[in-house]
């Protein structure tokens, strides 16, 4: 099968997922939000690798998330306490549009720079790692710094997967992957912020 047929789709998911984590206040619709964001990488890591390579994005993604999930369930934070008004909303997805319009005049320069990347997989790993950016300069509280983590590492994922098909690499970004959630995990059972999201 050939997965680069439904790379625009998947970008399409990786927008549509990422500006549900950069606007939700809910912890719960954001952890929702990791599902179709990891099944987007793993439809454009998979228009490079095989599919039983690629799936292992996939399944660690979610494992991510149900760790998150699970812990936020189990130690109740993540209750809303912060109401934003309109004008933060209005101004999150202004300057979500603006990292949009940043990667879309940066696609045809940066594919030059990396050899052998699809425009879509380009596309749609810059796309998620200056969203990922942008929500980690946009917040304190620790829950949305993993999600942006996160966020921000399967961008890198997606270029990276269309310069070197390493499985000793996979099983290392994996890894990494699953020790932020971990870590990530502790430190919200541990820590009682008080922040805003």
């Amino acid at each position: 099968m050939s997965f680069y047929a439904l790379s625009l789709p998947a970008v399409a998911l990786l927008l549509f997922s990422s500006n549900v984590l950069l606007l939700s206040r809910d912890w719960r619709w954001s952890i929702a939000a990791l599902g179709p964001q990891y099944l987007g990488v793993f439809l454009l890591i998979a228009a490079s690798w095989p599919a039983e390579l690629a799936v292992i994005k996939l399944v660690t993604g979610w494992m991510a998330g149900a760790i998150l999930g699970l812990t936020l369930i189990g130690a109740q934070q993540g209750v809303e306490r912060y109401r934003p008004r309109l004008s933060e909303r209005v101004f999150r997805l202004l300057a979500a549009s603006l990292i949009v319009l940043v990667v879309f005049s940066l696609t045809t320069e940066a594919g030059q720079w990396i050899p052998g990347i699809r425009p879509n997989q380009l596309w749609g790993g810059l796309l998620l790692i200056g969203m990922g950016l942008l929500h980690l300069g946009l917040t304190i509280h620790p829950l949305r710094v993993l999600l942006s983590l996160l966020t921000v590492l399967s961008g890198f994922e997606i270029v990276y997967a269309a310069v070197e098909a390493s499985t000793l690499v996979t099983g290392l970004l994996a890894v990494v992957t699953l020790a932020i959630a971990l870590v990530g995990a502790y430190l919200l059972t541990v820590t009682e912020i008080e922040v805003p999201w």
